[in-house]
């Protein structure tokens, strides 16, 4: 079969499309899945690049998110026949991530424990199916799952053209929120408008913290006025502070990541003088990839993906994640 197979960590050299990787047979407990759609992940970058403490199985066909049709259904699986539209928890319980600690789904085929099974909807596609997990899948359980976000909230969100960032503009115009986007460039400016963000900051030229504050005010200590009401920060680095300062009383910081640095100077005076929450959220649950499922086939959510492109020009299409240049999801078709 063809896939996308890392042959050694570095740069994106290492990542080969070949035609003779061997087709995966089914075994006990799993199921092989004829991949209808993958999608690309900021961490497919890392992956490539090599992290420090994960030592990955090489070479190894990368993808975490992937979507597709049963095609062979292994002893001891129950409730799962071949042909079955199924999306993938990514996530191995026993063995980590796919794409990662075992063969993922830029591929034609991929073996998967019959555990990481969603069925999904008939009205929902394979391209927007592997566009959920990670991206949309955390988006989901820090904004939904922990109950974060209400209507009429002010919602600024940082980092807002990539795969989380939509998902969380999607989500919260859903609950009914004021959003602010971040992005850096004209042309993602204008799409964020164009999916429903009520102002869109351009983070390269203007102080976002700034803003907010000439915006709705200086937050107060005595009473809840001015700031906004929750700010989603998964960057991390110089970010940080100014995120502080800009949130209301009993406002709420969440936090999914660290992609500009995880040990970011602090001050602790914002968190107890305005008495703010700062909220994690780790991963992502078979429910919230099920609702996100629901959502699209009500016709209330429609992933954001920027590019279609066959597994030939995988490369390319991890190249434009890796230097920023996409708004939402790249996804591929074998």
């Amino acid at each position: 079969m063809r896939a996308l197979v890392l042959e050694s960590h570095g740069g994106l050299e290492n990542l080969k499309v070949v035609n003779d990787r061997p087709i995966p047979a089914a075994v006990e407990g799993h199921v092989v899945i004829r991949v209808g759609a993958s999608s690309f992940n900021y961490h497919d970058v890392f992956t490539v690049r090599g992290m420090p403490g994960i030592k990955v199985p090489l070479p190894v066909v990368i993808g975490l998110d992937m979507a597709g049709e049963i095609s062979e259904v292994g002893p001891g699986v129950k409730g799962w026949s071949k042909g079955d539209r199924v999306l993938v928890n990514p996530l191995n319980k026993k063995k980590g991530l796919l794409g990662e600690m075992m063969d993922g789904g830029m591929a034609q085929y991929c073996l998967v424990d019959a555990e990481q099974l969603i069925r999904m909807p008939d009205d929902v596609s394979y391209e927007d199916a592997a566009s959920l997990p990670v991206a949309y899948g955390t988006a989901h359980r820090m904004l939904v799952t922990h109950n974060t976000i209400k209507k009429g909230d002010r919602v600024l969100v940082l980092g807002a053209s990539g795969g989380v960032g939509t998902g969380c503009v999607l989500l919260a115009k859903l609950a009914g929120a004021e959003v602010i986007a971040c992005a850096g460039g004209e042309d993602k400016m204008q799409r964020l408008r164009d999916l429903g963000a009520d102002h869109v900051i351009n983070y390269k030229d203007v102080d976002f913290s700034k803003w907010a504050i000439e915006k709705y005010g200086k937050p107060q200590r005595r009473t809840y006025e001015g700031g906004v009401d929750v700010v989603i920060n998964f960057t991390g680095g110089d970010t940080w502070v100014p995120s502080l300062r800009c949130l209301k009383r009993g406002g709420k910081l969440l936090v999914c990541g660290a992609t500009a640095g995880h040990d970011p100077k602090e001050d602790l005076r914002y968190i107890w003088s305005f008495e703010l929450q700062v909220i994690g959220s780790n991963s992502f649950y078979d429910d919230n990839l099920a609702d996100l499922m629901r959502l699209i086939a009500e016709k209330k959510l429609k992933p954001v993906v920027d590019k279609v492109l066959p597994l030939d020009q995988a490369v390319d299409g991890l190249r434009l994640i890796e230097n920023r240049e996409v708004l939402g999801k790249v996804v591929i078709t074998p």
